[in-house]
């Protein structure tokens, strides 16, 4: 049985959904593994308990945007019962420009994933981050997602995947 990789996203701008079907095919990269989507506001209470990792996607508005953070504050309980903990997170982000703090968006939702007790996971430094990405997980700046953004989402997403399948017990 496959590990379910949630990527779940505020899919309103081509930017996000690029990104969240790049992210998607970097899950695919690991073939224990498969990934869902679920555009905010849509997904359950029901799919996050029965997801093995998250990821979550929000366009930068200085922070999450309010579709998303609407959606993930219905499942303010998540914390307190403690269904996440211990499951993989990741983010990523998509910006018009820069400087226009996609660190403070994936901030932001790394935070929530936190307090759910999740196991986030960013990227590590590559040559490529010097065009694209974080740390802290997969961003797109402008009106074109790149080869170098999409890449960055790629390796967000079998990271992710990866690290699922480990804690599940299947490597």
């Amino acid at each position: 049985m496959a590990v379910t990789v949630l990527i779940a996203y505020d899919a309103r701008f081509r930017t996000m959904r690029e990104m969240a079907q790049a992210v998607s095919e970097g899950v695919a990269r690991v073939p224990e593994a498969r990934a869902v989507f679920r555009a905010a506001p849509e997904g359950t209470t029901q799919e996050l308990k029965e997801a093995d990792a998250l990821i979550l996607g929000s366009p930068n508005y200085t922070g999450v945007s309010g579709v998303l953070k609407q959606w993930l504050d219905e499942f303010g309980d998540a914390w307190e019962e403690g269904w996440l903990k211990g499951k993989v997170g990741a983010a990523f982000t998509t910006a018009w420009t820069r400087h226009s703090g996609v660190e403070v968006t994936l901030w932001q939702l790394l935070h929530w994933l936190l307090a759910g007790g999740m196991i986030v996971v960013g990227l590590p430094y590559t040559k490529a981050m010097d065009l694209s990405g974080s740390y802290y997980g997969a961003t797109a700046t402008g009106r074109v997602v790149t080869e170098e953004d999409k890449e960055q989402a790629r390796a967000l997403g079998e990271r992710v995947a990866r690290y699922a399948v480990q804690l599940k017990g299947f490597v």
